[in-house]
């Protein structure tokens, strides 16, 4: 389900020891940022690159090795870095069969992303993978029909000069004022009307998290391959 992103698509990273426990972590804060950046449909692939590539290290450059995982946009690609200390481990992709005992997780990266590689670095090295979104062009949301409706509603709060404005920064800040101008009035309007505002926001949260799979659950292990 296409949905429109709830903040901007700001690079973020994030330090951790390279531990099996720390997989189903990294993977829920994957999940809760591509959701809000309204990148559905790339979750299921960046999810398996976050488990094939932590794993890579915990195997090859050794459990509890201070690492960070950098995620941020090229353009329309969604990049994710594992950044670790170690000069020599370099992932291979190998020509892996069934009966390999590595190797096949980086082909699985390779089946799942559009690229990938490895760049050795003053600090060690960086394994990156770049997955394609349904995105035309970057800092654009996706389109759906909460999104159209929001956006017609939105024209009667500053939208149309959202529109005119020929700097995009400067035109989404002033839908976003649109917005919560918007929410407030909603708010009044439940209030004036002897209902709690505070419910009516809960509610709508609700249906926003059920409509998204917000609720994603990654309590379940993940078994990676390489």
């Amino acid at each position: 389900m296409a949905i429109e992103h709830c903040m901007p698509r700001k690079a973020w990273h994030l330090p951790f020891l390279a531990e099996p426990g720390e997989v189903a972590a990294l993977r829920r804060s994957m999940r809760t940022h591509l959701t809000c950046w309204g990148l559905p449909d790339v979750i299921d692939a960046a999810l398996i690159c976050v488990s094939e590539l932590v794993t890579n290290v915990i195997v090859h450059v050794g459990a509890g090795t201070p690492t960070t995982m950098a995620v941020s946009m090229n353009g329309t690609y969604l990049r994710i870095e594992i950044h670790d200390p170690d000069h020599s481990a370099l992932p291979t992709l190998l020509g892996a069969t069934t009966t390999n005992e590595s190797g096949r997780g980086l082909a699985l990266i390779t089946a799942v992303t559009d690229r990938w590689g490895v760049m050795p670095t003053d600090a060690g090295k960086t394994t990156w993978c770049e997955i394609a979104t349904e995105l035309r062009e970057a800092d654009v949301h996706l389109q759906g029909p909460q999104v159209d409706r929001a956006e017609a509603l939105l024209t009667l709060y500053g939208r149309s000069a959202y529109r005119r404005e020929s700097s995009p920064h400067v035109g989404h800040a002033i839908a976003e004022e649109a917005a919560i101008a918007l929410i407030s009035d909603l708010l009044h309007w439940f209030r004036a009307h002897g209902q709690d505002p505070d419910t009516a926001l809960d509610r709508a949260q609700l249906h926003f998290e059920a409509e998204v799979g917000h609720s994603g659950d990654d309590s379940s292990p993940y078994v990676p391959v390489i």
